[in-house]
């Protein structure tokens, strides 16, 4: 198949691949493997979707980069709908939003006939090799090469974690030469003679700090020595320093560390720790960077500490925004991968969905819009629940990218109800309690008013919402009708008992067919404040309409920073809500839909290169650590070459 000069009016319909299902439904790996012989040469695939060969870079058969220059390509043509995908508040051990997301797009692409694309998050390692897994879907319904999603991919976390810690290297490095160098070995230093000339000459960086400070001269000799010290020292306050390092790992013993213990640091010693990387602000910029330039002027203006005045020290003022652009210029481009039907998928980004936003990239939903044209449908998964990754994909991403959705997906399950109905606690690692294997209508009853809180958050941003229900082998009929019934009083455009796990695609055929009719109808999709609303007051929105709190409790440090940023021009910033995933409150005990509740926020952050405000509410772990048995002690290499034991 060919498309002639990328016209989006010739693009053929994608051939569906034929699953071979089997019940029960094997491994998640072992169906991956099974039908590795029927993927489609990303190649074929990428023509199939209108992506030119000079617009592909190639890492394999089955995976591939694609440029941005598909944007400048088909800036003419109308893009198509934008679905988002969310949930209840889910459990410990997630309720599918992943799964629904892909068969959700295989039922589009290869029962209805639709040009579609799945847009996911690319997964960290660490729960991959924890107890969660990793995040490609499940069962009938995946990205495949599965190995190749969950693990390395093509870089995109390495380069990540490259250029995080390159920062941090840059930042602690710059306080040790200030505090052992004078002056004018730093000058020296800082503006070296060219060998051949003996001429001083500012790099472009440089400039860029002197025209910050207001030193206009052509060249560094030209400064007064008044000018030299402004420039050279930063004269960074240690105790305000907030960027950490991170690795990709599960690793509890890196949450608190000492740093500078050498003898050649001696007296430069301070408290500071690791981050998992997908929590590193490098990649909420990946993933709300609506541009390579766009990107660049985000690394430059990230925030690493602050001077002894209280101004803020950015990574340009470091002098290695250049160097990060030379890690992170690949990471830019989205990943396009395929379904196991054989549908497109982009997979680009992982910000974390607690201190970060929780969404995969604008510039790969950029793209997807565009190549499915204006009668086509791009799905895109939102973290955790609806008070948590719908409310940052509005008020974060479609603030940055000026795209709304047409539809929301709210994902739910009968397990998740009974936990929110007074059920036992679910655990992750342990077998679930006989509650969730048998009928129980008095939990699934008592639960939805969870599901109907999340349903009303869906409406709060005026969308339409399906509930797409997760359907396990051990849910009832009576357990799932009181399910449909409670959705529909509570306003759902819909309700489908999606069985796409285990049927793949033909099992969200309705889910799809819902989707499609929902998108035509008439919405206004809209943000939930103004830029213009003070940082406190947009805590108290959130607080009140979002999670069902009476008010806020903000503590001194938090008023304190809150005046701070208010100075420093941070003060429009949207804001990232940091709390727990496992209930609308900042309490993860509190199940169901819990009222009379103040929000308490302990401390206050910003990631001005992301350009959102995080205020924490609750203790936020931002490294996971490992369990007792960890995923890993399943995974392993065959005789063969195969992986074998990944989830």
């Amino acid at each position: 198949r060919r498309v002639h000069g990328g016209d989006i009016s010739l693009l053929e319909s994608l051939d569906p691949m034929s699953l071979n299902i089997l019940s029960p439904t094997p491994a998640d790996l072992t169906i991956a493997q099974a039908h590795a012989p029927n993927y489609i040469p990303i190649v074929d695939l990428a023509n199939s979707v209108g992506i030119l060969p000079e617009e592909l870079e190639v890492y394999g058969r089955y995976k591939a980069k694609v440029s941005l220059d598909v944007n400048k390509r088909l800036q003419n043509v109308e893009p198509g709908n934008l679905v988002v995908v969310t949930g209840i508040t889910p459990t410990p051990l997630g309720e599918g939003k992943s799964t629904t997301s892909v068969g959700l797009g295989q039922a589009l692409t290869a029962h209805c006939g639709k040009k579609a694309f799945v847009n996911i998050r690319q997964p960290s390692q660490g729960p991959t090799f924890g107890v969660k897994g990793g995040a490609a879907g499940g069962g009938y319904s995946q990205v495949v090469p599965m190995e190749d999603f969950n693990l390395h991919l093509t870089g995109d976390i390495h380069a990540i974690t490259a250029a995080n810690n390159l920062i941090a290297a840059a930042l602690d490095a710059r306080v040790f030469h200030e505090k052992t160098q004078p002056d004018d070995v730093l000058f020296d230093r800082y503006f070296p003679k060219d060998v051949k000339t003996g001429i001083r000459k500012f790099d472009a960086v440089q400039r860029r700090r002197c025209a910050r400070l207001g030193v206009n001269v052509e060249k560094p000799e030209d400064m007064t020595q008044e000018q030299q010290v402004l420039v050279v020292r930063l004269n960074i306050d240690p105790d305000t320093i907030t960027w950490r390092r991170v690795l990709d790992t599960n690793d509890r013993f890196l949450r608190t560390i000492t740093i500078g213990q050498g003898p050649d640091e001696k007296g430069l010693e301070r408290k500071s720790g690791f981050d998992i990387a997908v929590a590193s602000e490098v990649m909420a910029v990946l993933a709300l960077a609506t541009s390579l330039s766009d990107m660049k002027q985000r690394f430059a203006r990230m925030v690493v500490a602050f001077d002894t005045k209280g101004k803020a020290v950015t990574v340009d003022d470091l002098g290695v925004t250049g160097a990060v652009m030379v890690l992170m210029k690949d990471a830019i481009k989205p990943n396009l991968l395929q379904t196991l039907e054989g549908g497109p998928v982009f997979v680009h980004s992982g910000p974390f969905a607690n201190i970060a936003h929780g969404n995969s990239s604008i510039v790969a939903d950029q793209i997807a819009l565009k190549l499915v044209g204006k009668d086509g449908y791009v799905v895109t998964e939102a973290g955790f629940g609806s008070e948590i990754g719908l409310e940052k994909f509005f008020d974060i991403k479609c603030r940055a990218s000026g795209m709304l959705p047409k539809c929301a997906v709210l994902v739910a399950t009968v397990r998740a109800l009974k936990s929110h109905g007074g059920g036992p606690d679910v655990v992750s690692g342990r077998p679930l309690q006989k509650e969730y294997v048998e009928e129980h209508v008095d939990l699934v009853k008592a639960g939805t008013c969870n599901l109907i809180k999340h349903i009303e958050n869906c409406a709060l941003f005026g969308v339409p919402v399906v509930v797409g229900v997760n359907r396990f082998k051990t849910d009832t009929d009576a357990e799932l009708q009181i399910v449909i019934d409670a959705a529909r009083a509570a306003g759902a455009a819909d309700v489908v008992i999606c069985t796409h796990h285990a049927d793949g695609g033909a099992g969200a055929k309705q889910l799809a067919e819902a989707v499609i009719a929902a998108c035509q109808q008439p919405s206004q999709p809209h943000l939930l404040y103004p830029d213009e609303l003070s940082l406190e007051e947009k805590i108290r929105l959130v607080a009140k309409q979002v999670y069902g709190a009476t008010d806020i409790e903000l503590s001194p440090l938090v008023v304190t920073k809150l005046a701070q940023y208010d100075q420093l021009g941070y003060g429009k910033f949207p804001i990232c809500m940091a709390k727990t995933p496992l209930s609308f409150s900042h309490d993860p005990t509190k199940k169901g839909r819990p009222t009379d509740f103040i929000l308490p926020v302990r401390d206050i952050r910003v990631s001005v290169g992301a350009g959102f405000v995080y205020p924490l509410c609750g203790n936020i772990m931002t490294i996971p650590g490992l369990s007792i048995r960890p995923g890993f002690f399943d995974m392993d290499v065959d005789d063969d070459g195969r992986i074998v034991g990944l989830s």
